[in-house]
């Protein structure tokens, strides 16, 4: 298929079908920025293939990838959504493999002059509305509901909860100021430097590490492999290095 004719029909459907060379990635939204650069270095490094690029809430990519989503390669943010996928039977046996590890942080808008110095300090009246995602199909918000649970907090703080359909969406709101606080990814922060800081770390109980595979139906065997082999070689982990992930 020419590559104009191609171009056009991943145009016009995201989850379209793939042209031969391509090599369609589902990845969690924290993973955007770093994946944007590292596809594009894949791609200089393989010429001739291209990568599509999906991005989503991890359970959100995996149910689309149930669904018949044609998926070469599923990268999640926690292995809770992959072990859904795991028990699904959707991922090609032998290829799961953590790549990376995060940390998560509360973050607060740039401007805010809130006094948080704890988590126990959400339960202060100044601090109205705070975003996380929902625990139920979202990452951020099963690492956060964790570490607030731990910290006997949760039925203090639920009230105030504004659920962010992807992590991503979560740091927007704290960019826009329509939250007091959220609980995002450290890798996030850089993706708004200039409109949020952080205010605490927070500590998991659950280590914060991605595991990545090729789908059983993947369209592209071959370009998932390709694609997973670069993302664990040193060219791949400098780039993800760069945008703040850890060795996982």
């Amino acid at each position: 298929m020419p590559k104009k004719i191609c171009l056009a029909a991943a145009l016009a459907s995201a989850m379209g079908a793939a042209c031969a060379a391509d090599v369609t990635v589902s990845a969690a939204a924290s993973l955007t920025n770093a994946f944007k650069e590292l596809s594009q270095a894949y791609e200089a490094a393989h010429p001739g293939d291209k990568v599509l690029l999906n991005f989503a809430a991890s359970d959100a990519l995996a149910q689309q990838i149930a669904k018949g989503a044609p998926v070469d390669v599923f990268a999640s943010a926690d292995q809770d959504a992959m072990d859904k996928a795991e028990s699904r039977q959707l991922l090609a046996p032998g290829t799961r493999k953590n790549f990376v590890s995060n940390g998560v942080v509360l973050i607060v808008p740039a401007n805010s002059a809130l006094p948080i110095k704890s988590l126990a300090d959400l339960k202060l009246p100044a601090v109205r509305k705070i975003t996380m995602g929902n625990p139920a199909g979202v990452p951020i918000g099963r690492y956060a509901k964790q570490a607030l649970e731990k910290a006997g907090l949760w039925a203090a703080v639920e009230p105030k909860l504004v659920f962010g359909a992807s992590v991503r969406q979560s740091l927007d709101y704290v960019a826009r100021g329509e939250v007091d606080a959220g609980f995002v990814y450290v890798t996030d922060v850089a993706a708004q430097k200039d409109k949020v800081k952080v205010a605490l770390p927070i500590a998991s109980d659950t280590p914060v590490t991605y595991p990545i595979a090729a789908v059983r139906t993947a369209p592209n065997t071959a370009g998932a492999g390709r694609f997973l082999a670069f993302v664990a070689a040193p060219a791949g982990q400098a780039i993800l290095g760069k945008h703040g992930f850890g060795r996982p």
